[in-house]
């Protein structure tokens, strides 16, 4: 995997992450940056471990499912991307609690890094440097939830369907690039 197609998976898989920050923030009476950079510290931590767990639980049936790998990353890939375009559609309104507490914020990170676990588990089928990978996904999530607190703040809702449509449509892109290679059509 490149270095530019790792930075699009870790884009697409910061987009719930990023929505969430957005309301986060849009929640806030007043900006405050060190609560931005905590709720940044949660996700992207949460976005490294998760794959890092997905990778190690995928390392462990991979001689038996090496024929159909592929497939399972289109599949796992593709529903995930989907799933996050359906959200985008959602048109309810949600209330977003302006707490950083310890248990409001891991609850969050792992809502939001669930899709990032089974993204592991394709990376156990690929040829991915595990640890700079997760590392890069964390830092990239960091980035874009710390300034989804500002960008909530400032202009409010109105980014956060676009944000989970756009990380949809990558991660289905993501799963038929996967499977398109494997298949033989992209060299």
């Amino acid at each position: 995997m490149s270095l530019s197609e790792l930075f699009i998976l870790a884009v697409g898989l910061s987009m719930d992450a990023f929505a969430v920050s957005v309301c986060k923030g849009l929640s806030m009476q007043k900006m405050n940056w060190r609560h931005a950079l905590v709720i940044g510290l949660y996700f992207g931590g949460f976005q490294a471990g998760m794959p890092l767990i997905g990778y190690l639980l995928g390392m462990g049936f991979q001689s038996r499912i090496e024929a159909v790998d592929h497939w399972i990353a289109f599949l796992l890939l593709g529903f995930i991307g989907i799933n996050m375009i359906r959200e985008s559609r959602d048109t309810d309104e949600e209330h977003v609690d302006p707490s950083i507490g310890f248990r409001t914020m891991v609850v969050l990170a792992v809502a939001t890094s669930i899709d990032a676990l089974a993204v592991g588990v394709t990376f156990a089928f690929l040829q991915v440097a595990i640890l700079p990978a997760v590392c890069f996904i964390g830092v990239v999530t960091f980035f874009l939830s710390a300034v989804g607190v500002k960008i909530g703040n400032v202009f409010g809702t109105r980014y956060k369907s676009r944000a989970e449509l756009t990380g949809g449509i990558i991660l289905v892109l993501m799963g038929i690039k996967i499977l398109a290679e494997h298949l033989g059509f992209l060299a």
